[in-house]
């Protein structure tokens, strides 16, 4: 299934006609550059939040709500649940040509063996158009790469984090601080240790966060990530791509809002609007906002 989906539009099916914003609201985006709107027609915008820094949330599922496999499986990306679908791998370098900083967790980056969370990496041969998109909004080149890690586990000489291009800030405990203090770090790297206690607090995350001046974040997970942050009412927005396949694992699976068989909402759930779905082949591509 390598490349599936190759080069199709992301054609709308159906469109929220409240789902535009009021009068007043920053919002980032819009209509995309030539060498991007062939293949998204019409706009693509986020209302930014003027208190703090909006966060929205991308994910791939399988039909049967798989997200991430679990890490002995020998295969546990993305790819795998999208059947490597260069449509969803196109709508999420649209979604971090968006994103000031993107943010994962340390075992996103420990199954992206040598991923870089940047658009050119998943879209090769539009590299150019997304560096002169990001100019146009004003952006930096690159977004940074945010990874939560409460141990510190992170090694330094991945390549996705040891780019010097791409800036990265691993947000971490005391303790994961200190154990990165004794490591040779690159240049594009540096550390912020948020909190004394034995996990990285949304709250935590999210200051450093607007301390690097960022108003849009985009979480590609995993899901216990994700649901940290839905559990703390901060996350804003959710593309969420669907697969046409069922992975049918149950014993590897995690599941969109599930991490180890616990609901992560505490009881808490969170309604959310569909404003938009769109498709490209098989696959169908839903956004969902938060009701606050």
């Amino acid at each position: 299934m390598t490349g599936r989906n190759e080069g199709l539009t992301l054609d709308p099916i159906w469109l929220a006609p409240e789902a535009e914003f009021a009068d007043g609201v920053e919002a980032r985006g819009g209509l995309l550059p030539p060498g991007l709107a062939g293949r998204f027609p019409g706009e693509l915008a986020v209302a930014l939040r003027p208190e703090r820094p909006t966060v929205i949330a991308n994910f791939v599922s399988s039909i049967d709500g798989v997200v991430a496999m679990a890490a002995e499986e020998p295969s546990t990306g993305g790819a795998e649940i999208s059947g490597s679908s260069e449509s969803d791998r196109f709508m999420m370098a649209l979604l971090r040509g968006l994103a000031d900083v993107v943010i994962v967790g340390a075992g996103t980056v420990r199954v992206g063996r040598r991923h870089e969370w940047t658009p050119r990496n998943v879209v090769p041969p539009l590299a150019a158009v997304f560096a002169a998109w990001r100019s146009e909004l004003g952006l930096a080149p690159q977004p940074t790469t945010i990874v939560v890690s409460a141990s510190g586990k992170v090694d330094p000489n991945h390549a996705g984090l040891s780019t010097s291009d791409v800036p990265v800030i691993v947000v971490t405990t005391a303790a994961g601080a200190s154990r990165l203090a004794t490591m040779s770090l690159p240049a594009n790297m540096r550390v912020v240790a948020a909190g004394d206690g034995p996990n990285v607090a949304s709250g935590a995350l999210l200051a450093v966060v607007r301390d690097t001046g960022a108003r849009l974040a985009l979480c590609e997970g995993g899901p216990h990530l994700f649901g940290e942050l839905l559990r703390a009412r901060l996350v804003d927005e959710l593309f969420l791509t669907v697969a046409p396949q069922v992975m049918g694992r149950d014993s590897v699976a995690r599941r969109l809002g599930l991490v180890e068989g616990t609901s992560f909402g505490g009881g808490l759930g969170r309604w959310a609007d569909l404003t938009s779905v769109r498709h490209a082949g098989g696959d169908l591509f839903l956004r969902y906002r938060f009701v606050p």
